[in-house]
């Protein structure tokens, strides 16, 4: 059991519920603004869902890299994998990622009917479209002939589904209705997001040129990836900032709601520790602090709008 409890890679959830925090009490605020009702069974389901993606996203990655090789290349032994150890065979693995997809489905079919039936039909429908989207999403990243991964599309992939269809398609759950000013949040997420991954791709930059995993930081070379990071940390919380004042709290004088502002000090921090790595292995333990600062940058931003607005 502990093997698979390591393969879920439990250290990734708190990224992967940040949009649908985000976006839930994005939600909330909204609804309670004008006079509508926020449903704990939608929130509760939403997590539930997202939990099974990232679970499933996870087995799977385990499983692409383990048959394809790739992990067997992989320089930091902390990030070795099921599959390639032999702690778990790759047809266990396949059947772990045959099993939560199932779930995966049920539990986005029960999310969806208890957020849309019997009002909102297309919605259901539309929505069913777009669980079923994801959850090809999170096992395309390294199964198959072709996966996304591989071609270094797992940036683009990251930020569409942690950030735009988190934020937003949560935010829908419970609204029935899209505002532009959603994206913002979506965005920062989504940057967020790719942060994370783009550190990733980084620390392993080397494994993955020996296995020919063509990440996008392996494509641009550490450097620029280096570059990149930096750009992707700077923009979440400025993206923030302008949700919040298109929403009129700088006229309002409400400055307990830019609490989530307070990020700008620990994120400058971690981005001059990041500067200085020079070699990729050192960037590993950074991957769980991003991941934390990106949780943190929604839950601030929910207390703000929720309890001191």
């Amino acid at each position: 059991m502990s093997d698979w409890i390591k393969a879920a890679r439990l250290r990734t959830l708190p990224l992967s519920l940040s949009g649908i925090i985000m976006g839930a009490f994005i939600a909330k605020w909204r609804l309670y603004g004008e006079g509508g009702i926020w449903d704990w069974k939608i929130f509760a389901l939403a997590i539930l869902v997202t939990l099974l993606y990232q679970i499933l996203s996870n087995y799977a990655n385990d499983y692409g890299d383990g048959v394809k090789g790739t992990d067997a290349k992989r320089i930091n032994e902390a990030e070795s994998r099921a599959v390639a150890s032999g702690k778990i065979t790759a047809k266990q693995m396949k059947n772990a990622v045959i099993l939560f997809s199932v779930l995966s489905f049920i539990a986005t079919v029960a999310l969806l009917y208890t957020a849309f039936i019997p009002d909102y039909m297309n919605e259901f429908y539309i929505f069913i479209g777009l669980g079923v989207a994801s959850i090809l999403a999170a096992i395309g990243y390294t199964v198959g002939k072709k996966p996304y991964g591989y071609m270094g599309l797992g940036d683009i992939f990251v930020f569409i589904f942690f950030g735009l269809v988190s934020v937003c398609g949560s935010y829908f759950l419970f609204t029935k209705s899209f505002s532009w000013d959603i994206l913002l949040p979506g965005m920062a997420i989504g940057m967020m997001s790719m942060a994370v991954l783009n550190l990733n791709n980084m620390r392993d930059i080397e494994s993955d040129r020996l296995s020919g995993k063509n990440s996008f930081a392996l494509r641009i070379g550490f450097k620029n990836a280096m570059i990149y990071e930096m750009i992707l940390l700077q923009l979440p919380l400025i993206l923030i900032l302008i949700f919040l004042g298109v929403n009129g709290f700088i006229q309002a004088q409400n400055y307990y709601v830019f609490i989530v502002m307070i990020l700008l000090f620990p994120l400058a921090k971690l981005r001059r520790k990041i500067m200085t790595v020079k070699e990729p292995k050192e960037l590993d333990p950074f991957l769980k602090q991003v991941g934390i600062m990106t949780f943190a940058m929604a839950v601030l931003t929910a207390i703000g709008l929720n309890f001191f607005n």
